[in-house]
């Protein structure tokens, strides 16, 4: 019984330390994420912006793929110093580029290192998880990193006000100064103790296929990605160049449309472990943010109320499936299932390369504002994928 507290003990304290590390590598992530559009803007044409995104994130899916072999070889806690450093050093080369040769490899590194992180802090939290609280767990983390990025976006606009983009980069790459410090000091606490499975990407697409409920949270988890990627990248650019808004009115809005990732999601993960799983929740968060994308093409007013009610609305129903899904997926699976874990984190970049690519295509016969209306069909046959799964009460 003693062990067994004191094993407790050590999780709970280890996972606070997880926390604190989500936060600060989230505030490195969303310092530049919804500003770089714009940045690439000011060299490129939006359609160049579309091929910049989809090719990076090709790029990432692949290297997703290929990343569990790295950590078998290697361990997690190696891989994760590896990329950290590739992370600021992208980072730090985004802040120096000046034109296509130069910015476009440092594009492509950013978007797969910001990715690959992720997969490393996956592993982490999950060794320290137990069943009975995966949604808390999970929850609890995922409000750690949302308030990283509800504090990135102030702070960005206000660097782009007083100096120039290529301060954002600098400042995002400081943040990951800490996050190094942290991993260090705490190395031991995190050696790895799983000899983690390494399969075919073919024996994986297979396994995942097989189990119908793994099979309907990716396509879920992918919809959300595609809606991330109109999110981050084309509604910037709609509501500065279109619309007209400033980046210090966009900033603040930005900064109060992610609240609900804060409030929600701690919420939503005790009542999906307590009272009524995760698929309830998960078909209205589906709704509110195929109404919330009609509404983004509908309303044409340059108010900062309307857009800040609008996109605070949007971000209530992407809180609630981004929960729901890291609560489903991760009572689906163990910290040693990398195969599935790894696989999962390619509909990030799968849903930004499908949602680049398909503005890429709109936008060649409509106006940015149609791209909103292609996405909320697209995101409706989240109801069929929905209706496969099995709830978890």
């Amino acid at each position: 019984m003693k062990i067994s507290l004191f094993h407790r003990h050590n999780n709970k304290r280890n996972l606070i330390l997880l926390y604190i590390l989500g936060t600060i590598l989230a505030i490195a992530n969303a310092l530049p994420a919804y500003v770089q559009s714009n940045y690439l803007g000011t060299m490129f044409s939006i359609t160049w912006i579309s091929i910049f995104f989809a090719t990076a994130n090709l790029v990432t899916v692949f290297a997703i793929i290929y990343f569990p072999r790295l950590i078998k070889r290697i361990g997690n806690i190696a891989t994760t110093e590896i990329v950290l450093f590739l992370f600021i050093l992208s980072l730090l080369g985004m802040s120096l580029a000046t034109s296509f040769a130069t910015i476009f490899p440092a594009f492509i590194l950013l978007s797969v290192v910001s990715s690959l992180i992720w997969i490393n802090m996956d592993l982490l939290v999950e060794k320290f998880s137990e069943d009975a609280t995966t949604g808390r767990t999970r929850t609890i983390y995922f409000t750690a990193i949302n308030l990283g990025w509800i504090l990135a976006p102030t702070l960005s606009s206000y660097l782009v006000q007083r100096g120039d983009y290529y301060w954002v980069f600098i400042a995002a790459a400081a943040f990951l100064v800490p996050f190094f410090v942290l991993l260090m000091s705490y190395r031991k606490r995190f050696t790895d103790a799983h000899k983690y499975k390494v399969v075919s990407t073919f024996k994986t697409i297979k396994g995942l296929w097989k189990n119908k409920n793994l099979r309907g949270i990716y396509f879920i988890s992918l919809l959300l990605s595609i809606f991330f990627s109109s999110a981050v990248v084309y509604i910037p650019i709609y509501l500065h160049q279109n619309l007209g808004f400033s980046w210090a009115v966009l900033g603040v809005m930005f900064s109060f449309m992610l609240l609900p990732f804060l409030l929600i999601e701690i919420p939503s993960g005790y009542l999906a472990d307590k009272y009524f799983g995760e698929k309830e929740m998960l078909g209205i968060g589906l709704g509110i943010i195929i109404i919330a994308l009609f509404l983004f093409f509908a309303v044409k007013t340059p108010d900062i109320w309307i857009w800040g009610s609008l996109l605070f609305f949007s971000r209530v129903g992407a809180a609630l499936v981004e929960a729901m899904r890291e609560s489903y997926f991760f009572k689906l699976v163990a910290a040693d299932d990398v195969p599935f874990i790894n696989f999962f984190r390619t509909t990030s970049p799968l849903g930004y390369l499908i949602g680049t690519g398909l503005a890429a295509v709109v936008l060649l016969f409509y106006p940015l504002e149609y791209l909103f209306i292609f996405i909320a069909l697209l995101m409706s046959s989240g109801f069929l994928f929905l209706y496969i799964i099995k709830d978890t009460r």
